[in-house]
């Protein structure tokens, strides 16, 4: 990953875990917790990709597993939303853009289905049965609930701010007549390549309209000798 992919995922992250520690784990809500973890990394992994996404999904779950409170085995959570992030980043619109919010809505639903089993059946294979007692049909059915409405306030936002970071032409959605210039715009950050072109363009353009004033005058004076 690049600099500010690693710079921007991990402010993202940190930001996540501080909130989901220090406010949603306290609301003491029925069932499972909002998981803001969980929506950071699909909002990454819609915009890296499937490695990105891997790469960001291990990173916060060893976080989240490594910070207090944590009652679970280290690296339990890190292999949930690493398998999450992959995943979700195969799904990675070709072209950069939603076309509606279906897409990512189904996304959401399935990454909080497919964390809630995958983490269950880790805490099976380790010895822990927690998901037993509260009952796993609650879990689900409150984690998919709890994500779907926290998502729409996360999920865009964080994939808006990973384009604008990753100087994504696609970033900006706006009519299109004005997507050129937005487009040339980000492709120039950075660079100034083609900001000194389009410069250099229309001070060319003015010095031809200057010649071909200055020949169109003088073939008037070269005109008027010959009639005299």
């Amino acid at each position: 990953m690049r600099a500010n992919r690693i710079l921007l995922s991990s402010f993202f992250v940190v930001v996540a875990l501080v909130i989901q520690v220090s406010v949603l784990a306290r609301l003491h809500l029925p069932g499972a917790v909002p998981d803001l973890m969980l929506l950071t990394v699909l909002g990454l992994a819609l915009v890296y990709g499937h490695v990105g996404g891997a790469l960001v999904g291990f990173g916060a779950g060893l976080l989240a597993d490594l910070a207090p409170p944590a009652d679970h085995a280290a690296g339990r959570y890190a292999l949930v939303l690493c398998v999450i992030g992959y995943l979700t980043g195969l799904v990675k619109p070709d072209n950069g853009r939603l076309r509606s919010a279906t897409g990512p809505m189904v996304v959401v639903v399935a990454a909080a289905v497919g964390s809630t089993l995958l983490y269950a059946g880790v805490g099976a294979l380790v010895g822990d049965t927690a998901a037993r007692h509260v009952g796993l049909g609650s879990l689900l059915f409150t984690a998919v609930l709890y994500d779907l409405l926290l998502a729409p306030f996360v999920v865009p936002g964080i994939m808006a701010l990973a384009r604008r970071a990753d100087n994504d032409p696609l970033a900006d959605t706006g009519s299109a007549a004005n997507s050129t210039d937005i487009s040339s715009g980000w492709l120039a950050s950075g660079t100034g390549l083609r900001i000194g072109s389009q410069r250099g363009g229309g001070l060319g353009g003015a010095l031809k309209v200057k010649t071909a004033r200055a020949r169109v005058a003088r073939a008037g004076r070269i005109k008027g000798v010959k009639r005299l």
